[in-house]
C-alpha cells in the first residue's frame, strides 16, 4: 500500500487517482499511524511552506516520515513536498523544515541575469528536466522529457549528489532530488501526461 499523507495542503486526489491509473494501491492517510503500515510513502504539497510545515507538525507526521525514509521505504515527495525535506525555506521569512536533505529553498530571482529578463514568476507550464545517470524511478524515460511545473520557489542542496534532474527557467536549478530510497520532485508527475505516469509506474515498482 502507498500511503499519501493528508496534512490539509495539496491536490490529493488527483495524485491517487494518476496512482490508480498504473494500477496502484494509494491511499490518502490522515493519520501518522498509518505510515507505519504502509509499503511505500508519498508526500504531496501545494500552498506556503509555513503552513505546510505547521500543519505536518500539529499532526504528527514529522517522526513517522523520519523513520519511514530511514527504515528504507520507497519515499517520493511532490512538488512542495521536496521543499519540506529540506532545512530551510526563505518563503516569507525563515523557516525549518524537516531537514532530511541539506540545503534550502530559495525564489527565483532574475533581477541580475540579463538573459532572464522577461521570465515570469511563478514558473508554470512544461519544461525539459535532464539527468545523466541511470535512476530506477527515471526507468523507460530519456533525459530532455517533459514535465508540468509550478511553483515560485526552488531547492539548492548542500551537496550536489543529491541534485539529480535539472531545469533550466532563467537559472539551472534542481528539479529532482534523489538519495537511496528517497526521490523528490519539483514538478507534478500526476500533472505530467505520460511521462509522469511513467514515474508513478516505476515508484509502484520499487
Amino acid at each position: 500500500m502507498i500511503a499519501i499523507i493528508d496534512y490539509g495542503m495539496g491536490n490529493l486526489r488527483s495524485v491517487q487517482k494518476a496512482f490508480e491509473k498504473v494500477g496502484a494501491d494509494a491511499r490518502i492517510v490522515t493519520g501518522p499511524e498509518m505510515i507505519a503500515a504502509a509499503d511505500k510513502v508519498v508526500l504531496p504539497g501545494v500552498g506556503a511552506f509555513r503552513d505546510a510545515i505547521e500543519h505536518l507538525r500539529r499532526q504528527g507526521f514529522v517522526e513517522p516520515i523520519g523513520e519511514a525514509i530511514a527504515a528504507g521505504k520507497p519515499f517520493l515527495g511532490i512538488c512542495l513536498g521536496l521543499q519540506l525535506l529540506f532545512d530551510v525555506s526563505y518563503e516569507d521569512g525563515e523557516y525549518r523544515g524537516l531537514g532530511v536533505i541539506p540545503g534550502e529553498v530559495v525564489r527565483f530571482d532574475f533581477r541580475q541575469i540579463p538573459a532572464a529578463q522577461g521570465f515570469k514568476i511563478p514558473h508554470m507550464g512544461w519544461n525539459a528536466v535532464e539527468w545523466d545517470r541511470p535512476c530506477p524511478l527515471m526507468r523507460g524515460l530519456d533525459s530532455g522529457e517533459y514535465f508540468y511545473f509550478v511553483h515560485s520557489y526552488y531547492v539548492v542542496p548542500r551537496d550536489p549528489a543529491a541534485s539529480f534532474g535539472l531545469c533550466d527557467y532563467g537559472v539551472r536549478f534542481t528539479a529532482m532530488a534523489w538519495r537511496d530510497n528517497l526521490y523528490a520532485t519539483q514538478f507534478h508527475p500526476e500533472k505530467s501526461q505520460r511521462a509522469g505516469l511513467t514515474i508513478l509506474q516505476n515508484f509502484t515498482e520499487l
